[in-house]
Parts: C-alpha cells; sequence; structure tokens
C-alpha cells in the first residue's frame, strides 16, 4: 500500500514517541492520527509485477524541496490506467541540496533507474520528469 507524503503526516506521531521527549498527545498528534487513519483506508494498492513485450513500464520521477520522489507503473493491452508497483522517496544527502533544480531532477531520474531496475529489471520503457 502507498501512502503519499507518509512521513509529514506521521511526524507530530513519531515526536511523542522519542525517548529524548516526554509523552504529550494533543490536537496535532490527534490530527496526524485521524489523518493517517483516513489515507489507509483510501490507500493505494500496489499491483503485481507483469511481464511481456506488451506490457510498457513507466517510471515518473520529480525533484521536490525537500527531497526527491519516483514511482512506477505498469500498463498492460486494454488498461485505460496503469497500475503502481511502487513508490520511493528519499531526502537529499549533504552536498545535493545545493545541486541546481535541474540537477536534481537528473538525480531523482538517476535514482528511479537504479532502484526500479531490482523490480522490473532494464525494461524501464518511457521516464517521465516534469
Amino acid at each position: 500500500m502507498h501512502i503519499p507524503e507518509y512521513s509529514q503526516i506521521v511526524s507530530p506521531l513519531y515526536l511523542v514517541t522519542c525517548k529524548k521527549n516526554d509523552f504529550h498527545w494533543g490536537p496535532e498528534q490527534q490530527q496526524a492520527f485521524a489523518q493517517i487513519k483516513q489515507e489507509i483506508a483510501h490507500a493505494v494498492a500496489l499491483g503485481p509485477v507483469r511481464t511481456g513485450p506488451e506490457v510498457k513500464n513507466v517510471l515518473y520521477s520529480a525533484a521536490r524541496n525537500h527531497g526527491l520522489s519516483w514511482s512506477l507503473w505498469q500498463k498492460a493491452p486494454g488498461e485505460t490506467q496503469g497500475r503502481p508497483l511502487g513508490f520511493w522517496s528519499r531526502s537529499y544527502q549533504g552536498s545535493e541540496v545545493n545541486y541546481t533544480p535541474k540537477e536534481k531532477e537528473i538525480l531523482a531520474a538517476y535514482e528511479g533507474v537504479q532502484s526500479t531496475s531490482e523490480v522490473v529489471g532494464t525494461e524501464t520503457q518511457l521516464l517521465l520528469a516534469p
């Protein structure tokens, strides 16, 4: 299952579970808890990996303010919408924060190809980036 921006949604919950912090359940934690329950109820189910010459693999990548993200989708003949196989993201590391927007987009595409090759090998046929 995939929940977009999961780490941002649940971050108030992690704050109260850290050993260095005293446990205090406030309105921010209650709102995060309610939102994550709602997100779980409507989460996207990930599809099985399909193979064959007619199956198209599409990799979407993006570079945002706080990090990189990419997702892998498959579309088979007769389907109007592809099925998600996975979603990945990570924060910028070290000097990557200082990269230009174009360099960040290239990095997102590179990371996407590297990590999704474990799922579909070298069969990615289309890369879409903003």
